[in-house]
């Protein structure tokens, strides 16, 4: 057999010849073609420098432009330069910028000052400079998914083992080529004023207005304004609490909300299955006894089947998800959702519960297990920009010392506590003489931390025969 190996390092010496020393593209493999760029934007985005350098150039740093978002190696430089420039609070002109390449001896490597008189003259205003800095980053971008894509490749056909944990690498690699394309500017007061005064305006009109997913229930929403995006929320409750029937609740008022646009809610069910879930989804919604219903004792004249049918022609046209794979990592929970975010942009997601997620490493201690868990959830509320509801489940020590939960309750992990940025814990009294057990047609939502708002206690009420809360009355 002829080896083909000095053909391949033939092939890679040219590749790397054709592209030249200094090109930063060149790690990538040869395409065939020339890779995205605009060379009159770069020069024209320098241009504006040179003629109003201490405006263009803050403006330059405020949308994240890095001097590797210019194709052309002598663009690169002299944009490093006038940073530097920019950077000692010097005069930003074409004389010191000439001079300070000169001294760097860098200065014959851009072209001499014939290239730098060039750009200089390349726009005579700084007028559409916004629109040529986008466009810089634009083509960065698209070089920048290209290396990413291949890079992919490479890693494929060097695959060493650990599959989950490499999609999840690679995922997150390209995801987190898209993740500066919108520049963190400080505003004037004055925008965030009015839409302050707007939401004080229709607070004071009792129209409700929130800030978030509202959880469907009046006496939270007016506590927390809503769930709020990049939040991680933890529901905790000790079993048969109703914390399942409680986040459904959640992500029905979020999916079918009684006014307004409906927010598109994933749920991961670990421990249901999706049948029983949308079985639960629709006697809770029409209002029928689950109980009879299995049991065939539904009367067949008081319109419950009625009911059923409308409930799940509503169910079917909701932006609803469930997703109820068994043995789910927080690395494969993660690609799931953003997969499902690619196709419909997510508003909500739920995790029913933290406890059943597979750990990535099953020889560290449960509690880093969990941790690894916890973290992950909470970096995903800000990866995709949305609330992550977790139930969570807590120990017994409530139980054994006869008491309302507390934040120390939550089981395995005291990082669930610290990633959290609110907290809710469910409790039901068995009657008025004893403390918080399992049945019961009230029930108490303990507000245990919330990191931008008030903590407090809340009363729903709970409608054993459909498993659902509602506000409390009295």
């Amino acid at each position: 057999m002829v080896s083909d190996t000095p053909i391949r390092s033939s092939t890679k010496r040219s590749r790397n010849a054709a592209r030249g020393r200094d090109d930063p593209e060149s790690d990538l493999p040869p395409l065939g073609r020339t890779l995205p760029h605009s060379p009159e934007a770069e020069q024209y985005v320098l241009a504006c420098c040179l003629i109003d350098g201490s405006d263009t150039i803050a403006r330059c740093l405020e949308s994240k432009l890095t001097a590797a978002a210019f194709y052309e190696t002598r663009n690169r430089l002299i944009y490093s330069k006038l940073c530097e420039i920019y950077q000692r609070q010097s005069t930003v002109d074409i004389a010191v910028l000439a001079e300070e390449l000169r001294l760097a001896r860098e200065l014959e490597e851009i072209g001499g000052p014939a290239y730098l008189a060039e750009v200089s003259n390349s726009i005579p205003t700084t007028a559409q400079a916004q629109y040529f800095i986008d466009r810089v980053k634009e083509q960065h971008l698209l070089r920048e998914l290209i290396k990413a894509a291949t890079g992919a490749v490479e890693q494929c056909f060097n695959f060493g083992g650990g599959l989950e944990s490499f999609i999840d690498k690679i995922e997150q690699e390209i995801f987190s080529v898209t993740q500066d394309r919108i520049s963190d500017a400080a505003k004037p007061i004055g925008g965030p004023m009015k839409e302050a005064m707007l939401v004080l305006h229709k607070m004071m009109e009792k129209k409700g207005e929130l800030t978030g997913v509202s959880s469907g229930f009046k006496d939270l929403d007016a506590l927390m304004y809503g769930f709020q995006r990049q939040e991680m929320i933890i529901l905790a409750a000790r079993p048969s609490m109703g914390k399942t029937s409680l986040a459904l609740n959640f992500a029905e008022a979020a999916a079918m909300p009684k006014r307004g646009e409906p927010t598109a809610t994933l749920i991961f069910s670990l421990e249901m299955s999706a049948a029983q879930l949308a079985l639960r989804l629709l006697c809770s919604r029409s209002r029928v006894n689950m109980k009879l219903l299995r049991e065939g004792l539904i009367p067949k004249h008081d319109g419950a089947q009625q009911r059923l049918l409308d409930a799940a022609d509503e169910f079917t046209k909701s932006p609803l998800f469930i997703d109820d794979s068994s043995h789910l990592s927080i690395m494969e929970l993660r690609a799931k959702a953003r997969r499902v975010h690619a196709r419909t942009k997510l508003g909500f997601i739920i995790v029913d519960y933290l406890q059943l997620l597979s750990p990535t490493d099953a020889q560290v201690p449960r509690e880093q297990q969990v941790a690894e868990a916890s973290r992950g959830l909470k970096a995903l509320a800000k990866e995709l920009d949305v609330p992550v509801l977790v139930l969570s489940q807590l120990n017994r020590s409530s139980e054994k010392e006869n008491r309302v939960p507390k934040l120390a309750d939550l089981r395995e992990s005291g990082s669930i506590e610290q990633d959290a940025d609110v907290v809710l814990m469910l409790a039901r009294p068995k009657d008025a003489d004893e403390k918080f057990q399992v049945a019961a047609d009230s029930a108490e939502l303990i507000v245990a931390k919330q990191r931008n708002g008030p903590v407090g206690e809340l009363k729903l009420t709970f409608l054993r025969d459909i498993t659902r809360f509602e506000n409390h009355t009295p």
